[in-house]
């Protein structure tokens, strides 16, 4: 199984509004697309997490550069001044604990500001 773990910090705080009309189309899409498992969510303030499984990690990148997933990168730089992502390979999902320990020690940084 395919671990893919995000945060997204968020430029102001009334960009979570935003952030949470696309992450709703984002959920759907998910929903129907081929090899996806499960996902979590998590979040307060202007930080907020991602935590999904994937079949396989082309799966993955099929979901990353498609529809509505793809439609919201087009703001990451507008709504947020960070996100980070790390994917692995693990037999089952982590707690979220253990999830944003990864993401924090292993995550690639993509910096908005």
């Amino acid at each position: 199984m395919i671990i893919t773990v995000t945060s997204l910090k968020l430029r102001r705080l009334w960009g979570f509004f935003k952030m949470s009309y696309l992450s709703m189309h984002v959920v759907r899409q998910t929903k129907t697309q081929p090899g996806f498992i499960s996902m979590k969510h998590t979040g307060f303030g202007y930080t907020h997490y991602t935590l999904s499984a994937w079949q396989s990690e082309e799966d993955v990148k099929q979901f990353a550069r498609s529809g509505a997933h793809r439609e919201a990168m087009k703001f990451s730089r507008s709504l947020s001044t960070e996100i980070r992502i790390y994917t692995f390979r693990c037999d089952q999902m982590p707690n979220w604990k253990e999830a944003k320990q990864l993401l924090f020690e292993n995550g690639k940084v993509l910096s908005f500001e």
